[in-house]
């Protein structure tokens, strides 16, 4: 979940598979009045260009319910909303999400012909920012970002399982939510020495375009936290408190990242290894 900044609106993007999905309940917040997503479907103009996409991407889509719907555009009386659009064409172009980041989405193309609806301008400026925000990204991949987001992942099933099977059992679903934000953010505290929110607050521009503290973070601080998670997990088995576990894995970090950064080991050589393990393990 990436954001991007369009003259004071943010905007969320969805990747998965590949597949760039940007949020359309976020860009109408920078058309003036009150509109839904629901008022642009029912345009002719726009189901004309979403048969053609899901005709290029989805071979099975349902013309035979878009010709119904299309003879409908235009009446006062014509609503469609994004479920029933989905529901009786079988469309896969846009998308409705619910929960933490819920909203409306669509794909890139079907959201760059949105963003026309709101203006030209914002339409201009939302594809500016979209390939800046890829060209960041591959600079990123290239220099090793991707070595780095390994690490991240080496610990952190052995982590969550430790949270659910000693602390979940005796807390609700909601509270549930709240201790693996909160554990995560005691790692923040240990090796970083700042929480998620306050990192946030102090890197704005960083914030808004979607990155964290854990994305800026270096080789070795990545390495180390991948071996906090790991100690984390077996601190709380052993049943210490929180706080206990937080001046424990405090004492850790600083005594480890202290270690790497005297030896002999450059970022080359820990990205190069990485690669050889990854490239065995696939």
């Amino acid at each position: 979940m990436a954001k991007i900044n369009i003259k004071g609106t943010e905007v969320r993007l969805m990747s998965k598979d590949n597949d760039d999905r940007i949020c359309l309940t976020d860009m109408i917040k920078a058309k003036d009045g009150d509109f839904f997503v629901s008022d642009w479907l029912r345009n002719r103009n726009t189901l004309e260009f979403l048969s053609v996409w899901e005709k290029l991407n989805k071979p099975n889509f349902n013309y035979g319910e878009f010709a119904i719907i299309a003879s409908k555009a235009g009446l006062n009386n014509f609503k469609i909303s994004v479920k029933d659009w989905i529901e009786k064409t079988g469309a896969v172009g846009v998308s409705a999400t619910a929960g933490r980041y819920g909203g409306t989405y669509a794909h890139k193309d079907i959201a760059f012909e949105f963003g026309m609806w709101i203006s030209p301008e914002f339409k201009l400026i939302l594809i500016t920012e979209y390939q800046k925000l890829k060209q960041e990204e591959a600079g990123r991949l290239s220099s090793g970002w991707d070595f780095r987001r390994f690490l991240v992942k080496t610990n952190y099933t052995i982590h969550t399982d430790a949270i659910k099977e000693h602390i979940i059992p005796e807390l609700t679903e909601e509270q549930s939510k709240y201790v693996y934000s909160s554990e995560a953010d005691m790692l923040n505290v240990a090796l970083f020495g700042l929480t998620a929110k306050e990192w946030k607050d102090q890197n704005l521009s960083h914030a808004k375009r979607g990155l964290n503290m854990r994305d800026l973070a270096d080789i070795h601080q990545l390495i180390v936290l991948s071996n906090l998670e790991n100690n984390n997990a077996y601190l709380i088995e052993k049943g210490m408190s929180q706080e206990g576990r937080l001046l424990e894995l405090r004492k850790i970090a600083v005594t480890q990242l202290k270690s790497l950064r005297k030896s002999s080991y450059t970022t080359e050589k820990i990205q190069a290894k990485l690669k050889k393990s990854i490239d065995k393990n696939k």
